[in-house]
């Protein structure tokens, strides 16, 4: 027997965290459902090393694939059960027309499990790197409605808006960070090899160069002979803050800050309540109860101070208290989402409303990251060429007073 670290919701929408004794991960699965839990995850504990579990939990070095790829094999999917085809069909038929080796393996192996007698859901919960908690409470709450086609378009529905929005805010940054990039590039040439070029010159002259230009000949020199430990110590600096950051108090705290900036605040509250509003209309309009939907959706959000918020809204709603009214404490989320939820209530159509709240806020945060990258590109160009000057002037400065020098 092994034991499950599992996360599941009971009927009320408690989030539970525990551990488990199975033969299985579906049979652990199984034996909690027959609690009547909706099971979120199992995995099996004591199966990798303490570094391997440290990479994989911490930096996700694990294989899966992107989120695009899975709302196609998730809509492929759903067209072929609307069709009528049954489940076997057709995982083998997104095997055979799979272009990824790695979706391949996923969706064959996937397969293998459903044709030994494990049902969807519980086949999926093998792969956690590839399918979220979400997904796979979705795709089970599906197989137990007997809606599994309508669940899975829901579902690629979802995931296609999260991939849309990812990739346009890819696109975006593509610009700035190459515009970046070259020129932080340009700067450690100069420092490095243009610089360096001149300064026999000025030791032969014996002048006392400028203050400007001896610092950067200094900066130069140990950027050339200490770079490689220069960058080791950044990326150590860059693991042990993202390190650090899961621990929920320096995390707590990180979020705080930037809550309060001007532009970064009202995006992060945008996009949360984008991931809320859109989790909670899926769930919905697939029959999950509030509750239940609630407490679901606090895993998805990423946000702690946003998380709590949902959390302490759940407990109101348990109590016979309206979600907008409960979402409203605090003020994290923005007036036009408390708005378009209080709408569905008092309509009956919370579902739809949240959908559509989640479309809004969707084209908001897009607006928003293109207006911010447009003012970022000049930005950078500006303060690039002003660095680039500096250097050039600085060198410039010295060369004159090598010729006062001489005169």
């Amino acid at each position: 027997m092994a034991k499950f670290r599992y996360m599941a919701l009971d009927p009320s929408g408690k989030r539970l965290n525990g551990v488990i004794e199975a033969a299985s991960a579906s049979a652990a699965a199984e034996r909690l459902q027959r609690q009547s839990y909706l099971v979120l995850s199992a995995d099996e504990l004591g199966k990798e090393g303490r570094l391997a579990a440290f990479l994989h939990a911490d930096l996700d070095f694990g294989r899966g694939l992107s989120k695009a790829a899975v709302a196609h094999f998730t809509r492929e999917l759903s067209v072929m059960l609307e069709s009528g085809q049954d489940i076997d069909h057709a995982l083998r038929f997104l095997v055979e027309t799979s272009e990824s080796k790695r979706a391949r393996q996923i969706l064959q192996a996937v397969r293998d499990e459903v044709r030994g007698g494990k049902a969807l859901a519980a086949s999926l919960a093998d792969h956690p790197r590839v399918f979220s908690r979400l997904y796979i409470g979705l795709v089970r709450a599906g197989e137990a409605g007997g809606t599994l086609a309508d669940t899975l378009a829901h579902l690629a529905d979802m995931l296609e808006r999260e991939a849309k929005l990812a990739a346009s805010v890819q696109s975006a940054m593509t610009y700035p960070i190459l515009l970046l990039t070259a020129s932080i590039g340009t700067i450690v040439l100069l420092l490095t090899y243009v610089l360096p070029q001149f300064t026999p010159i000025f030791a032969q002259a014996g002048a006392q160069l400028p203050m400007a230009t001896r610092i950067l000949i200094a900066s130069g020199d140990f950027m050339r002979d200490e770079g490689g430990l220069m960058l080791l110590v950044l990326l150590a600096a860059l693991l042990i803050g993202y390190r650090a950051m899961r621990e929920p108090n320096l995390r707590m705290a990180a979020e705080r800050a930037a809550l309060v900036l001007p532009i970064v605040g009202p995006l992060i509250r945008r996009v949360q309540a984008a991931r809320l509003t859109r989790t909670l209309g899926t769930l919905l309009q697939n029959g999950v109860g509030l509750v239940s939907a609630l407490g679901m959706a606090q895993a998805v959000l990423g946000n702690l101070t946003a998380t709590r918020v949902v959390a302490n809204a759940t407990s109101e709603v348990k109590s016979g208290a309206r979600l907008a009214a409960a979402l409203a404490v605090g003020g994290f989320f923005p007036t036009q989402t408390i708005h378009l939820i209080q709408l569905g209530e008092e309509t009956g159509k919370l579902g739809d409303m949240a959908l559509r709240a989640a479309t809004i806020h969707d084209e908001q945060v897009q607006n928003t990251i293109n207006r911010l990258v447009t003012l970022l590109v000049p930005a950078v160009t500006i303060f690039m060429g002003l660095v680039v000057a500096g250097i050039v002037g600085s060198l410039l400065v010295a060369m004159l007073s090598l010729n006062d020098l001489a005169l």
